[in-house]
């Protein structure tokens, strides 16, 4: 029969020792004015407006469409507002928002369904 060898037991170790009583009381003081100051401060944050998340994304879309999305650009910097492209397609969604059901689906149905995807090499 063969024998095998087996590690001791692990003793168990000691706990750290605790800190004297005297500076535990002195961080409980410290916690205890630090609100006062945080409390001033919370004021002047909620002053600054919060800025939204954005969302980083990329499309396929038609050249004759794209054409448009630029002479609508074109058409922004003449009256006074210059745009870029993503301030135009925001005003569209907007635009698209505010339109009733029916008004909204008949848009719809006036764009074509495109394949998506990265167009093919030339």
């Amino acid at each position: 029969m063969a024998t095998t060898s087996r590690t001791p037991a692990r003793t168990a170790r000691k706990a750290p020792a605790k800190a004297p009583a005297q500076p535990a009381a002195k961080a409980a003081a410290k916690p205890a004015a630090a609100p006062a100051v945080t409390a001033v401060a919370k004021p002047a944050k909620a002053d600054k407006p919060k800025k939204p998340k954005l969302v980083r994304d990329s499309f396929t879309i038609p050249k004759t469409e794209y054409a448009v999305l630029e002479a609508l650009k074109a058409r922004a910097a003449k009256g006074g507002a210059p745009a870029k492209k993503s301030e135009v397609l925001r005003a569209g969604i907007k635009a698209l928002a505010a339109l009733g059901d029916a008004a909204f689906l008949k848009a719809m149905g006036a764009v074509p369904a495109i394949k998506t995807g990265r167009p093919a090499k030339a």
